[in-house]
């Protein structure tokens, strides 16, 4: 009887593939396993072996599959259905689902192998040029690939001129699958075995006294392996023994040594220290109060001020998890965070910490992705940005999300587009295991589930020790610019309060939520700014690279001189970035050592490791930051957080802006002031009455809950209302237009006045792209489920219009 086997494909299809496979193969393949296939003309493809059945496709013929390449799967069930879950509800593939959670190095990829048949051409007319070219290689050599054929003919498209060679029955094209994953091996050494007797080393030790460097590093060797039985590296015994590699080799091609390679983890556990948490009497009360909660609830929100010390309560939590052998994962919305809450986290709990995210590379990932899947490793506690719920776990019985409020934890681009606290709540639901969201500023959605009982509630109101929360003062930019108080962006108050923090040996961080020196640049003759070709908006001034560069598609060119429209030199610069509030402090505290943390700043792997190391061991003064800095980072001798312009935040077109900007300037605040110290907070502002503001000022979380739910209510927005967002994208205008109004008008007349627009949004083309957004509010009563399956049915009439096929339709669930 015929065996057929279903497959995940790492492509964006609907339905799953269907291939022929032996009844040998049908015994032997398990579900999660990683199979190569073969799909369209010539493409091999990695795919996940997801059932194996009976049932022959009726509407295509099925191909076999090329190979099994794994002995066990590697993906687990729950994992899969996850997937499947974040499939459904955020309205994507699970081909994308798949793409974004494994590996790019699991991910088997074939390379298109070129060989010559063996025809006789008839003249010398027969090819063109770069035929010919390609002709004369494979002459010299058996086979080509792609990128062989780019070096040639000195290009990167080269597949016309393949294709003409295969049409004349030249080439032969076949597809060959290289595995990406690479074993880290170590080099090491021993002694060989023709001097393990004491008479042999005496003389080898003899002879080598005209070599008094290759006798330095063998007896090295001695006192290295008479103290340790570990094997003994070269890098190391170069290392100890002062001496170059080029020594040790001779003395491996003399055959006095011997060389092997031994395959190591690239993630290298650190060791635990002897160190335990003490809690507070606040802490305490916090954390019976949240064992009590999980007893009737599968989720809690902590909702503490800052540095009240949440950190020590998850260790408590997680110290509680592992004693019972579960697994917990611990999610941060920026890998800046994770850097220093590795270093905290393994010091009480050592190797059994594993870290995920995206700076890791492909390799690294490998390596995590295997340890978890092995039972018998001790990485039971899984810290990581949002693509680390999607790994392998087995034994889940804790799922934290620290700074749940975090716009962070929702992937825009490319698919899945879900939001990671949501997604890790249904993890630990399939894992019938807790979740814990912990928040100084919650966002208003986990608030009122937490109002409306639907998630336990545990208020810590009190910082660690009983440190006072900073005093906050509010700046007002309009009068000190009217009394001339200012230089540059400094108000005379902030340069008085950042000289005598100095003085006192503290240290002050700078809050500026935008990067580069300066967002436009001004002739001040014509008016002209000078705009990024794919884009609508004017590129932004980086001075450290004298370039012009957009923040949407990268584009950069170098600084222009003269205006580009009218000629004249007359360019200034408007607003102001990290870059040039930097400058500026330089200027004015030139003894002071400042530093940056921003995208420009950190974009190497172990940037963010470098400047947080610097600023906790008081190497820099001052720092000057984007979000970045916000987002639950412990520094012990901040006394002065400054906000140099509130305002930005505040008048951001998005119903969210309110809820953002208190989130910003109250998690900036509490980076001030964290031990015994009362900190200090200086908001500068052109309207310091506005009511964000004052509840920043005042501490007063609950006054701006309120306030925003009852906006939420009058305008149908989320939590009360559900929103899909539809974004059609196009290079053609009037095409974006036609097919924004057919697929508004078809959705108005399933959904009514619950649909708004199409409207283009405030920056309307990025990569020469012009995109359109229709939104979908869902009211409450309406069932989701029934809601997507009409937005899909109206999708899949959209792509049947031949004229609209072309245009890109990006479908965004719960766009928070």
């Amino acid at each position: 009887m015929a065996y057929f086997l279903d497959v995940i494909l790492p492509i964006p299809l609907k339905k799953a593939f269907t291939y022929h496979i032996t009844d040998a193969e049908a015994t032997f393949i398990k579900r999660g396993m990683r199979v190569a296939v073969p799909f369209g003309k010539n493409k091999i493809y990695t795919a996940l072996a997801q059932k194996v059945h009976q049932s022959e496709p009726l509407a295509y013929e099925p191909k076999t599959i090329h190979q099994i390449l794994d002995e066990e799967p590697i993906v687990t069930e729950s994992q899969l259905h996850h997937w499947q879950w974040i499939s459904e509800y955020y309205m994507c593939s699970l081909g994308e689902v798949m793409r974004a959670a494994m590996p790019n190095a699991f991910i088997l990829e074939s390379e298109t192998i070129l060989t010559k048949r063996d025809t006789q051409y008839p003249d010398d007319n027969f090819f063109t040029d770069d035929e010919f070219l390609i002709y004369e290689a494979l002459q010299h050599q058996s086979t080509l690939k792609i990128d062989d054929v780019s070096a040639i003919l000195d290009r990167k498209r080269v597949l016309p001129v393949i294709h003409g060679l295969v049409e004349k029955g030249i080439l032969n094209l076949q597809e060959e699958l290289y595995e990406k994953y690479q074993p880290k091996l170590v080099r090491y050494i021993k002694l060989a075995e023709g001097y393990t007797d004491e008479k042999n080393l005496e003389a080898l030790l003899e002879e080598l006294n005209r070599a008094p460097k290759q006798r330095q590093v063998l007896l090295t060797y001695f006192t290295m392996h008479s103290t340790s039985k570990k094997p003994i590296s070269v890098s190391e015994l170069s290392k100890r023994s002062q001496s170059s590699s080029q020594i040790i080799k001779a003395l491996v091609d003399k055959g006095i040594l011997e060389d092997y390679h031994l395959q190591v983890d690239r993630v290298i556990p650190k060791e635990k220290q002897d160190k335990s948490v003490v809690l507070s009497k606040e802490q305490v009360t916090a954390l019976k109060g949240i064992e009590h909660q999980f007893q009737q609830k599968d989720v809690v929100l902590l909702h503490g001020v800052t540095s009240s010390g949440k950190t020590e309560i998850y260790v408590k939590l997680i110290e509680k998890q592992l004693g019972l052998n579960k697994q917990v994962l611990y999610l941060l919305p920026e890998i800046a965070l994770t850097t220093q809450l590795v270093q905290r986290l393994q010091t009480y709990f050592g190797d059994r910490v594993a870290v995920f995210h995206s700076r890791y590379s492909s390799n690294e990932r490998v390596e995590v992705w295997r340890h978890l899947l092995d039972t018998s490793t001790p990485s039971k506690i899984v810290i990581g940005a949002r693509s680390a719920l999607l790994l392998p776990f087995f034994n889940l019985g804790l799922v934290i999300v620290d700074e749940e409020h975090e716009q962070s934890y929702k992937q825009f681009d490319p698919a899945p587009r879900y939001h990671a606290r949501d997604a890790a709540i249904v993890l630990s639901n399939i894992h019938n295991s807790k979740s814990l969201l912990g928040s100084a500023t919650p966002s208003i959605e986990t608030y009122y589930n937490a109002q409306q009982n639907k998630y336990g509630l545990i208020e810590l109101k009190t910082r660690y020790n009983n440190v006072l929360l900073p005093d906050i003062e509010l700046v007002d930019l309009a009068d000190k610019y009217k009394r001339k108080h200012m230089k540059g962006h400094f108000s005379d108050r902030l340069i008085e309060e950042v000289s005598e923090t100095l003085q006192e040996g503290h240290q002050v961080i700078l809050f500026q939520n935008r990067r580069g020196f300066s967002p436009i640049v001004e002739c001040t003759t014509c008016g002209h700014s000078p705009q990024c070709p794919n884009c609508d908006v004017s590129l932004t001034y980086h001075q450290y690279r004298d370039q012009l560069r957009c923040h949407y598609c990268g584009y950069n060119t170098v600084m222009i001189k003269s205006c580009e429209a009218c000629g004249n030199a007359t360019l200034d610069t408007k607003g102001f970035g990290t870059e040039q509030i930097e400058e500026e402090v330089k200027q004015l505290f030139p003894k002071s050592n400042v530093a940056r943390m921003d995208l420009d700043t950190t974009r190497g792997k172990f940037a963010f490791e470098k400047i947080i190391h610097s600023f906790e061991n008081r190497e820099v003064d001052i720092l000057v930051g984007t979000q970045m800095l916000t987002k639950g980072l412990d520094f012990r001798h901040v006394k002065l957080v400054g906000i140099m312009n509130a305002d930005n935040l505040l008048n951001f077109p998005d119903f969210r802006a309110h809820e953002r900007s208190y989130q910003l300037m109250a998690q900036v605040s509490g980076r001030a002031g964290r031990t015994d110290i009362r900190g200090k907070v200086l908001i500068q502002t052109y309207n310091p009455h506005h009511n964000i503001l004052q509840q920043v000022s005042t501490n007063s979380y609950e006054e701006m809950y309120v306030e925003q739910l009852n906006e939420r209510y009058s305008y149908k927005y989320p939590p009360i209302f559900r929103i899909i967002k539809v974004t059609l994208k196009h290079k053609d205008y009037n095409r974006v237009n036609q097919a924004a109004e057919w697929y508004c008008k078809s959705l108005r007349q399933v959904f009514g006045a619950y649909v708004l627009g199409p409207e283009f949004p405030p920056v309307s083309r990025i990569r020469n792209q012009f995109i359109k957004n229709i939104l979908l509010k869902i009211p409450p009563n309406q069932n989701l489920k029934r809601t997507k399956e009409a937005i899909t049915k109206i999708d899949n009439s959209f792509n049947a219009v031949k004229d609209f096929r072309p245009v890109r339709v990006i479908l965004n669930v719960d766009n928070y």
